[in-house]
């Protein structure tokens, strides 16, 4: 470890530009020595490169596509070996406002992978290691469209998931030291929006957030040990009403019988 304050190491998917580039110097000011994930090679050694200079920290990185099924394992094993690793950031994302008639197939399984299935296998790969030392934590980042399907079936499903898993996971964790979180971004500017064939200048300003505030509001929720961070909402007692709400609903939908009105 590479100074007395260190915290362990934190692996930080989709490091290389963005939310997962904030969060790698964020962290890596705090203590952490990092492992960046993410495709671009280049980007990712000039970032770590930074991030060695600016805070003296031990940071490696693990070029990997994680729509390929072997990159996965590849980080997979990589990072469940890794005894120092106390945070994972499941970053990585695709987007896309695809509907389902024309979506392209391929591009949509590739969605799928990143964002539901590679956060859940790097997941459970550093899992039984965080549960065993007792400390860590999983951060998960979702989006506010996890709630709103206007931006396409498919990408707003991919964060629905990741709100459910992790707020299931945190459940899970609850009395072993380790914490669970989920972040729910806005529109934030990033490359994000580009990739994703969209133009983030084509919405008011006043909804847009840069991914320096996401981030540092971000880490203020985990460090308070919220396990749903929703850095645009103003009033938290929302977010309360809405889960309990939703519970409530949950318990309505039980009985021996079918609802009357559905009576032939």
């Amino acid at each position: 470890m590479s100074n007395q304050n260190n915290k362990g190491t934190a692996v930080v998917t989709g490091a290389s530009s963005g939310i997962g580039a904030v969060y790698a110097d964020r962290l890596a000011g705090q203590g952490y020595d990092l492992v960046l994930v993410a495709r671009r090679a280049d980007r990712l050694e000039e970032l770590a490169e930074k991030l060695r200079y600016a805070y003296k920290s031990k940071v490696s990185v693990i070029s990997a596509d994680l729509a390929d099924d072997n990159d996965i394992r590849r980080v997979e094993k990589a990072i469940s070996a890794d005894e120092s690793v106390t945070l994972l950031v499941n970053n990585a994302g695709i987007g896309g406002a695809q509907v389902v008639a024309t979506a392209d197939a391929d591009l949509a399984e590739r969605m799928i992978k990143v964002n539901i299935v590679a956060l859940t296998r790097l997941t459970r790969a550093v899992l039984p290691g965080l549960i065993a030392r007792k400390r860590g934590a999983i951060v998960n980042i979702a989006s506010v469209l996890a709630f709103d399907t206007s931006f396409g079936g498919i990408y707003s499903g991919t964060k629905a998931y990741v709100v459910n898993f992790t707020e299931a996971l945190q459940r899970e964790v609850a009395d072993t030291g380790v914490k669970a979180q989920v972040v729910l971004p806005g529109a934030t500017r990033t490359d994000f929006w580009e990739l994703a064939g969209s133009d983030i200048d084509k919405l008011p300003k006043e909804i847009v957030m840069t991914a320096d505030d996401l981030v540092d509001a971000a880490l203020v929720g985990l460090a308070r040990g919220e396990t749903v961070t929703a850095p645009g909402l103003a009033d938290a007692a929302k977010l309360d009403a809405f889960l309990s709400a939703r519970q409530g609903f949950y318990g309505s939908l039980h009985a021996d019988k079918p609802a009357a009105r559905y009576a032939a």
